[in-house]
């Protein structure tokens, strides 16, 4: 039997490389359609966890965990040796942010490299990793033919871009098309074949390249228009204006308009282009939206200190409690969260600061090791301000305004209670 008739039969053994969100989110997809998986793990610390259930992210994803791990769906192990024992390889590992060279892909270096000792023929290798645009054909490619084995007759090679969102825990990106790009025809159909059980849809594009750029634009066409609603923001603060308000009322407008929301900062990661393929060209939007994007944990720090010098307060000496250091809501995920830097400010600055977060329970922000305190009404009335950071579903915004002498809402989560208390300060 072929690979594609074992896709086709959910009888494929299936290699997940990297058990992060991206990864695992991948592991138990595949686990729920019926195949067997195999992820691969580095780091013993998760592999414990996942065979515990015990990541902390929600009931249900434990649950999950718990059921895929015990009824033997999904298989963890930290050793790369068994690569050579499945058909198909998924490599979730991650990229650092800014990812725009070799030398900033080691996490992928080390996966393919992995691969390569184990790799035979009628394998289907899919790179998801979030990375530049010709990694696929420049870096994991010629990794793999220095096997012998060629890509297309051998073995079978794409890239496709995960698409993954962290808080969606029902239906584990199901709903949402996936991007296929193949080394050869071939690779794109064997991998559509597997894709087309999992999603709602394949797009399949002409090249590996073709699909890291289209994940190069969705990055950067969230960014872009993070960096306008910042933007945006800290000119309605200047003239006295609602954004959130202004916002709300464009979202709508039916036609041309797409609402994105200010915060305190960009996080989880990207990538870039390679500029040194480009003849000169450079992308200044991006990177203008960049430096708006990297500005804002610094104006946050200021309006908090404006707040407190209001009420006859100094930033230094008081006593800052942070709720949410995730960088989107109801993730375990602090990649790149705009909070770190806006906590390490606050420390510089003299600010006592505690924090609260349901899905992270310590933090290390320099040399400072923190724990999440309970949300009650003794840690709220002993902060001077209560700073909004990530707007977690499981927060009981209404009790914090109550409680809080000031807080400072960097994701509009007090919206409700505007009206009624002088307390609130929104970015």
């Amino acid at each position: 039997m072929d690979l594609e008739e074992r896709i086709a039969s959910v009888t494929a053994n299936i290699g997940v490389v990297g058990l992060g969100d991206v990864g695992l989110s991948e592991a138990l997809t595949l686990a729920r359609a019926g195949y067997p998986v195999t992820g691969f793990e580095v780091d013993r610390q998760r592999i414990g966890a996942v065979q515990s259930g015990g990541l902390g992210v929600t009931e249900g994803l434990d649950e999950e965990l718990l059921w895929a791990v015990r009824s033997w769906s999904l298989k963890v192990t930290d050793d790369l040796r068994e690569l050579g024992d499945v058909d198909v390889i998924l490599i979730c590992v991650p990229a650092p942010p800014g990812a725009s060279s070799d030398a900033d892909i080691p996490h992928i270096r080390t996966a393919v490299d992995a691969i390569a000792t184990c790799l035979r023929p009628g394998q289907l290798i899919v790179l998801e990793s979030t990375t530049y645009p010709g990694t696929t054909t420049e870096v994991v490619l010629p990794a793999l033919e220095r096997t012998g084995l060629r890509a297309g007759d051998d073995f079978h090679l794409c890239f496709s871009p995960e698409r993954v969102d962290p808080s969606d825990r029902e239906q584990r990106g199901v709903t949402v098309p996936r991007v296929v790009g193949g080394v050869t025809p071939a690779c794109t159909a064997i991998a559509t074949a597997l894709f087309s059980r999992l999603a709602s849809a394949v797009i399949p594009v002409s090249s590996p390249q073709s699909a890291e750029m289209v994940k190069l634009l969705e990055t950067t066409f969230q960014t872009v228009n993070i960096g306008l609603a910042n933007e945006i923001a800290v000119m309605c603060r200047a003239l006295g204006i609602d954004v959130w308000e202004v916002i709300d009322a464009a979202a709508s407008k039916p036609f041309g308009f797409m609402p994105f929301y200010p915060g305190p900062g960009m996080g989880g990661g990207g990538i870039r282009a390679r500029t040194d393929r480009l003849d000169g060209f450079e992308p200044r939007f991006v990177s203008l939206a960049h430096e708006v994007n990297t500005a804002m944990p610094g104006f946050v720090v200021s309006l908090l200190a404006e707040a407190l010098n209001d009420r006859g307060r100094s930033l230094d000496g008081s006593r800052v409690l942070v709720l949410g250091v995730t960088y989107r809501r109801d993730v375990n995920d602090i990649t790149e969260s705009p909070a770190l830097g806006i906590i390490a400010d606050l420390i510089r600055r003299g600010a006592t600061v505690r924090y609260h977060d349901p899905y992270v329970p310590t933090l290390t922000v320099g040399d400072r090791a923190l724990t999440s305190v309970p949300l009650d009404d003794g840690v709220l009335q002993d902060a001077d301000s209560a700073l909004i950071l990530t707007d977690h579903s499981a927060v009981d915004y209404k009790r914090v305004v109550e409680a809080a002498p000031l807080v400072v809402d960097t994701r509009n989560a007090t919206a409700g209670a505007v009206g009624a208390h002088r307390t609130i300060v929104r970015l």
